[in-house]
């Protein structure tokens, strides 16, 4: 290809690429994949961009390779299965629950202050170091440490608050409220 059409090819790509990886998305529902199905349409149409002669035609050349590409790769899955005598068991995980603890963790963290959530959030999710953590928060070992302690603790007591406000709206006392009620009385 020559250099000029070589130049012509990069600024078709450069003015055109979000139209494009808009028809990529419409034709695969993962964004990921949708980018890498505008990636290999490009590489094909780079091959071939001196034999469109009305460049005008373009988008709709590169969206019938983008077509083309998604069904090879949908028939490409399909040879992947492989015919047994006996099925297996099937089985679907619930992750309703998984989802139901995230939530009530993520409502429980707004109880802590940003900085105590940020130390949190990266000490225990994304299981940083101490060193680590105190790096990217621009703080001290030290303070990460008592940071996490008084952030763990501040959880602890928003736990048991409200276990005691859901065992009362139950009508529920826990034993240790009711021993406290009777050594009192």
């Amino acid at each position: 290809m020559a250099h000029g059409e070589v130049l012509e090819f990069e600024e078709y790509v450069r003015t055109r690429q979000d139209a494009l990886l808009r028809s990529a998305r419409r034709l695969v529902p993962d964004p990921v994949d949708a980018q890498d199905l505008l990636q290999t349409a490009l590489v094909r149409t780079y091959g071939r961009w001196d034999g469109i002669a009305d460049k005008r035609l373009a988008d709709a050349y590169l969206r019938r390779v983008m077509i083309n590409t998604r069904t090879e790769w949908w028939r490409a899955r399909k040879l992947e299965e492989v015919p047994t005598e006996q099925l297996p068991d099937a089985s679907v995980d619930d992750s309703s629950e998984q989802h139901a603890d995230r939530a009530f963790l993520m409502d429980l963290m707004k109880v802590l202050a940003p900085k105590q959530r940020s130390v949190v959030v990266l000490r225990h999710w994304e299981q940083m170091s101490t060193e680590e953590t105190a790096a990217a928060l621009g703080m001290s070992a030290g303070t990460v440490k008592s940071t996490l302690h008084r952030a763990l603790a501040r959880l602890r007591e928003e736990l048991e608050r409200r276990a005691r406000d859901e065992n009362d709206e139950l009508g529920v006392r826990a034993p240790e409220r009711e021993e406290r009620e009777r050594c009192a009385a």
